[in-house]
């Protein structure tokens, strides 16, 4: 008797329902946002492996020990940096390129900085075949920046450090927004932060859980 075929996964329908219950149902409400996670594909970013998982609402393992975000927070992260589509963005961790996608698509224009070459090069193949040309990919400690394409209206750290990191603060246009997770390890917590004639003025989002942004000393900040 023959095998019966394996069921072909509905990553479309899969996508759709992310989008309603697990971002509009949790209070995601720009448009903007809900159609560029509905446009990028969160399955070229994971492993083949987990493909199927794609659009369970949690973080997923991918390569140098690193993780895809859960859709939540992509979204609030997004949200919160309350993008119009003309902005120059500095993105914090590459990673897999998911967030660096959405932020493309969101934005004019995204320096993302990533230490691990392997990852880099990774999403910048994948965001290539997708098109997007707006992307300027960076392999240096993200922990630094990117002074030399500063000042940036946006500023996303995808890591998190005990706190924000001055020199970033010193990258952001005044009247920017940086959004990041930050405290201690047991206690992150994700924030936007605006900066308003040069002091900063934190508003917390959400507990989180982000693998540490490393320093160029391999310390965790």
């Amino acid at each position: 008797m023959a095998a019966r075929p394996e069921p072909q996964l509905d990553l479309a329908a899969a996508r759709r329902r992310m989008i309603d219950q697990h971002l509009k149902a949790r209070g995601i409400n720009s448009t903007r946002v809900l159609d560029a996670m509905e446009h990028v594909p969160r399955e070229r970013f994971v492993p083949a492996e987990l493909a199927a998982e794609a659009y369970a609402d949690q973080a997923l393992g991918i390569d140098c020990g690193q993780t895809i975000s859960q859709p939540y927070i992509v979204a609030l992260m997004s949200e919160a940096l309350e993008l119009s589509g003309t902005e120059h963005v500095l993105e914090i961790g590459t990673g897999s390129g998911y967030q660096t996608a959405v932020l493309a698509e969101l934005s004019g224009d995204v320096v993302t900085v990533e230490r691990h070459e392997r990852l880099q090069r990774h999403a910048q193949q994948i965001l290539h075949d997708r098109g997007h040309n707006n992307i300027r990919f960076i392999v240096a400690d993200g922990s630094q920046g990117w002074p030399a394409e500063s000042p940036y209206d946006r500023i996303i750290v995808t890591a998190a450090a005990t706190q924000c990191p001055p020199v970033l603060l010193e990258q952001l246009r005044d009247g920017g927004i940086l959004v990041g997770p930050f405290g201690p390890s047991d206690g992150q917590i994700l924030q936007a932060i605006r900066k308003i004639d040069n002091r900063t003025y934190p508003v917390p989002l959400t507990p989180c859980r982000f693998v540490p942004l490393i320093s160029q000393d391999e310390i965790p900040l």
